[in-house]
């Protein structure tokens, strides 16, 4: 798994205190901007943060580049739906040479990795020749339909591609450009970091969760799952593990 930050509005902080103060202020926007120190951005943050005005939060946004994640994880991160997403696409991309992500499970139990790999390479080889199969099919009627060879080779593997691409299983790579503004991320961290949510979006969330403190330390250092700041709202279903999960989240 690849992650990293591509780009990130600027001036965060005191972008969201300037966009806050302005609601009680009837002072020119020059003047709140001006004004905020980064000591009094961050104060206000924390205001703001304590009775929960999130609006102005959805000012700030962050573009993440993802890589070596897998099929599985995009159709839970896409629930997620106040974000953008560009896609790497099946449709057009050869998948031949694809990798597929191997849950720990998996991986450290010798047997049900021999049936894994065994599995990721028959698909493999299904997906090439159902592939092989209809692009001939499509390249034959395109050249009979007056094509060149050169496009009809071309146009036949695209047409291949979203088809053979049915045959690919969930733990195929996928490459994902996300945007998400600061509120969103928020709820994210919140869902995905927790210790009951999936294995990969988990490692997905808290290196994204990391990155982001990187760059905004004030704006995310309470982020993070419900029981670093207060009793797990999980009940009975709680993993039991609210002194380690402090824990981790306090020493990045």
């Amino acid at each position: 798994m690849k992650v990293e930050i591509l780009s990130h509005t600027p001036n965060g902080d005191k972008l969201i205190a300037a966009a806050a103060k302005l609601c009680y202020s009837s002072a020119e926007i020059a003047t709140l901007w001006d004004g905020l120190t980064q000591d009094k951005a961050e104060s206000f943050l924390d205001m703001l943060s304590s009775i929960g005005h999130e609006s102005p939060f959805e000012h700030v946004s962050v573009t993440f580049g993802i890589e070596g994640v897998s099929r599985a994880v995009l159709a839970q991160i896409t629930r997620h739906r106040i974000a953008s997403f560009s896609v790497q696409s099946q449709r057009y991309v050869n998948k031949e040479h694809f990798t597929y992500i191997i849950p720990p499970a998996i991986l450290n139990n010798p047997e049900a990795l021999a049936e894994f790999t065994a599995a990721m390479e028959e698909d493999r080889a299904h997906y090439i020749r159902i592939a092989r199969i209809l692009t001939a099919e499509h390249k034959e009627r395109l050249i009979a339909d007056g094509a060149d060879e050169k496009t009809a080779e071309k146009t036949a593997q695209k047409a291949a591609f979203e088809n053979a691409r049915s045959v690919l299983p969930n733990a195929c790579d996928t490459k994902i450009i996300m945007t998400m503004n600061v509120r969103s991320l928020y709820n994210f961290f919140a869902l995905r970091c927790c210790n009951r949510a999936q294995w990969e979006i988990r490692t997905l969330a808290v290196e994204m969760l990391r990155l982001c403190r990187n760059i905004y330390p004030k704006l995310f250092e309470k982020a993070g799952p419900p029981c670093i700041t207060q009793p797990c709202p999980e009940g009975k279903m709680s993993c039991g593990k609210i002194k380690e999960v402090r824990e981790s989240f306090s020493s990045f």
